[in-house]
């Protein structure tokens, strides 16, 4: 019987499928979140961690760019149905936040539909209602295969 691989990933273990630049930025916007989770703690909401975060990230030199319009393409039609990204920083990464007890399937399922709408390889759900920020982070990578060719955030 063959072995059973464990898929988990840590949140700031290197992935061989993005390049050093992503690895940094992915590694830089999860400690930030964790500075931003030890200094206010479990129970805020989410508007107050994405306008800490976005400050957080701004200070290390990044673009944080909060709420950002997402249009959907069907064809030739492009609707404005309201979506919007909490965070887009460096024009490549979303962060969704989030300020729940549990992460539901819908929560990931956001992500993803997010990454392929904007044509984004790189996201993350960020809990920050847990204890341990760490317990808190998800990390999501399209293959380019999956992302939409062409869209743009």
């Amino acid at each position: 019987m063959p072995e059973e691989k464990d898929h988990r990933q840590d949140a700031k273990a290197p992935r061989k499928d993005l390049s050093d630049l992503e690895e940094r930025l992915a590694s830089s916007i999860v400690d930030a979140a964790i500075k931003v989770h030890t200094s206010l703690g479990p129970g805020l909401l989410e508007s107050v961690y994405e306008t800490c975060l976005a400050y957080e990230l701004e200070k290390r030199g990044h673009r944080a760019q909060r709420q950002v319009q997402l249009p959907i393409r069907c064809d030739t039609l492009t609707l404005d149905a309201g979506l919007r990204m909490d965070l887009v920083i460096d024009a490549a990464v979303v962060v969704e936040l989030k300020s729940v007890e549990h992460l539901l399937p819908v929560h990931h399922a956001q992500l993803l539909t997010y990454l392929k709408f904007s044509g984004m390889r790189l996201g993350f759900l960020l809990n920050f209602n847990v204890s341990l920020m760490k317990d808190g982070i998800t990390r999501k990578i399209l293959q380019r295969s999956e992302s939409r060719p062409g869209a743009t955030p």
